[in-house]
This record gives C-alpha cells, sequence and structure tokens, in this order.
C-alpha cells in the first residue's frame, strides 16, 4: 500500500483533465464517457462527504487499474478512450471538487 498525499497526485489528475480537454474531438464523447463512468464509481466507494486526503489516500491504496474494466463496459467499440492516465486523471481532477477541503480550484487549507 502506498500512502500519498493529496499534493503528490493533484499534479497527475490535472494532467489528465488537460490531456482530456487537448483531445481529438471526434474522441471526446468517449472520452467523457468514460471519464464520468469513473467519478460514478468514485461516489460509491467514497460514499457522501470526503475530503481531499480520502481521495488521495484512496488513489495511493486502490491504484487506477480497476478504472480499465469501466472504460471498456463504458466505451466498449473505442479502445483510445481506454487510455487510463487520460480518464482515470480527468476523473480523479474532477472528483476532487467535491471534496470538502476543495474550493476555487484548490485545496483550503485550514490553521486551527
Amino acid at each position: 500500500m502506498v500512502i500519498l498525499r493529496f499534493d503528490d497526485v493533484i499534479g497527475l489528475w490535472r494532467e489528465g483533465q488537460r490531456r482530456l480537454a487537448d483531445a481529438d474531438p471526434a474522441l471526446r464523447p468517449a472520452l467523457e464517457r468514460v471519464t464520468e463512468a469513473i467519478v460514478d464509481e468514485l461516489r460509491r466507494h467514497l460514499g457522501g462527504s470526503f475530503s481531499t486526503e480520502e481521495l488521495a489516500r484512496f488513489y495511493g491504496e486502490n491504484g487506477i487499474d480497476w478504472c480499465f474494466d469501466i472504460a471498456v463496459r463504458a466505451a466498449p467499440a473505442s479502445p483510445e478512450a481506454w487510455d487510463l492516465t487520460t480518464v482515470a486523471g480527468a476523473a480523479f481532477a474532477r472528483y476532487v471538487r467535491e471534496a470538502t477541503d476543495y474550493a476555487g480550484g484548490a485545496r483550503i487549507v485550514r490553521e486551527d
């Protein structure tokens, strides 16, 4: 098990988001379907409220290999959409926006 912090992985997630935004427009619908399917699965795993660190921990403990089956199911005729660096990264980047300690494109650091 790898212990990762949010600051360790946000760059990877943003790279996936960038790759998705820069993708060939013809591939974009399939990539979006896969990304959304992965986000839905993240919601099932993490449930209600979660923090950026909890999402990073999930990423470190589970990796992204589990996303491959989701990608194949969501876009069976589009193997280009099975690029986990892109779709999993984009999904984590999209889902982190729902974290309790994330707003305005950044992690909220509270000083107590």
